[in-house]
């Protein structure tokens, strides 16, 4: 057999700053409330890192070695929670922030949980559905005991979906006893219906991004109708939080992805694009309603809600200013970096966090974790209904602290976060 190259050497964009950013953003809100050292030192770094190395047989009897992630950061909730990645960018350093990153969402969103992430250092567009079938698998058995129900639940991220955690679940419980198989299916969350997934857990990133878009318009007494938003991403998240924000009677002005911008201030319909993508396999190029524009210039395209939903770091202290939104929702973990940030504030712009924005996606996999668990069926408008109430509380709990404290939403989402994570510590003490 035939070896090729290793992943590692696929020259790919780095991922720089991700784990700067949250570290300098953990330590603003730990000195804010005089978070004890002893406690800081613990949340500063991660409890695990994994990497594991794996060999698959390609479609042409070729091998490759593959290399894949999993970073658990804290378990003091509860078991490690957090998605897979597959992209190019996809390292050690991007894994830690993003873990670090699920922790303090965890937390703030109430759950029972702790915060993991990881991936595989892949373009999956270069693979067939097959390979990435027997990818995934191969990854989930070196993964091993590494993951489990009660221990690290994976979910679906960029690049995977429920079909991948399909494939992810049906691998780790084929390795389990067979009186322990049925037992393990919450191993993952973000599953399709018909394999123990959650009715409406496809929407419900997205649908929290539009939630808490709504939630901060209603808290400054104005409606969504007739304002203009652009977004960045029209995966998952991007389409559900274009298409809730439609139904208000928002307007979709500009959306950018990786194959390019385009723009209409008159309007874009939602389900229009959304059709146009799947029939022009996932590209929206020449969309028909809409005219191309400079990628540099999205972020300055007239609107009133910029949602950033594909990568991280993609608003700097260089596009800031470019920015005509007053609103910045973070459908995406990370996309704007500190100095970006700081350079928005002094603006004046109002952004509302990622560990907040779009914690609809790891609720909903709560949903579907317990609904596993007890052996139920939750339907739609149920999980709708305790979604709106889940984020509902947790925006009012950020929006309150923050007037309290007279700080940016993100300095008092993370306050939140770390000051439960901190008491669980000091009720329980440190080992041993």
């Amino acid at each position: 057999m035939t070896l090729v190259a290793d992943q590692k050497k696929q020259k790919k964009p780095a991922v720089r700053g991700m784990m700067e950013n949250v570290m300098e953003q953990f330590n603003s809100a730990a000195d804010q409330i005089n978070l004890h050292p002893n406690i800081r030192k613990i949340l500063s770094i991660t409890n695990n890192e994994i990497v594991v190395n794996f060999p698959v047989k390609m479609d042409n009897g070729e091998v490759e070695i593959f290399r894949g992630y999993r970073v658990q950061h804290n378990n003091a909730l509860g078991p490690y929670k957090g998605g897979l990645r597959y992209h190019p960018t996809v390292d050690i350093d991007a894994a830690r922030a993003l873990a670090m990153w699920m922790t303090w969402k965890t937390s703030l969103a109430g759950l029972p949980y702790g915060g993991g992430k990881g991936g595989i250092q892949l373009d999956p567009s270069k693979y067939s559905k097959d390979e990435l079938e027997r990818i995934t698998r191969r990854f989930t058995f070196a993964l091993a005991d590494n993951i489990g129900p009660e221990h690290d639940i994976p979910a679906p991220d960029i690049n995977t979906n429920s079909q991948t955690m399909a494939w992810m679940a049906d691998t780790y419980m084929s390795t389990r006893p067979p009186a322990e198989r049925t037992a393990n299916q919450h191993v993952v969350t973000g599953k399709p219906e018909g394999s123990g997934g959650l009715e409406g857990r496809d929407r419900a990133t997205g649908y929290g991004v539009y939630l808490t878009i709504k939630f901060w318009a209603e808290k400054n007494e104005m409606t969504l109708k007739n304002k203009r938003f652009i977004v960045q991403g029209f995966g998952n998240v991007g389409y559900w939080a274009a298409h809730f924000l439609e139904n208000e009677g928002a307007k979709l002005v500009a959306v950018q992805d990786a194959y390019g911008s385009i723009e209409n201030q008159d309007g874009i319909n939602v389900a229009s694009l959304f059709n146009y993508v799947q029939a022009h396999k996932g590209s929206f190029v020449d969309f028909p309603d809409a005219d191309p524009i400079d990628k540099d210039s999205f972020f300055g395209t007239d609107c009133d809600i910029c949602i950033p939903a594909a990568l991280g770091n993609q608003i700097t202290k260089e596009n800031a200013s470019q920015l005509k939104a007053t609103l910045i929702a973070e459908g995406a973990n990370g996309p704007i970096n500190v100095e970006g940030e700081k350079a928005l504030l002094k603006l004046g712009k109002t952004i509302i966090p990622d560990i907040l924005c779009n914690s609809g996606g790891v609720i909903g996999s709560y949903f579907e974790w317990l609904q596993n668990r007890n052996g139920e069926l939750w339907q739609l408008d149920e999980v709708m209904v305790k979604l709106d109430k889940k984020l509902n509380e947790s925006f009012n709990k950020v929006w309150e602290y923050s007037q309290r404290r007279s700080m940016d939403m993100r300095t008092a989402a993370y306050c939140i976060a770390i000051e439960r994570i901190e008491k669980a510590y000091v009720q329980r003490g440190i080992f041993p």
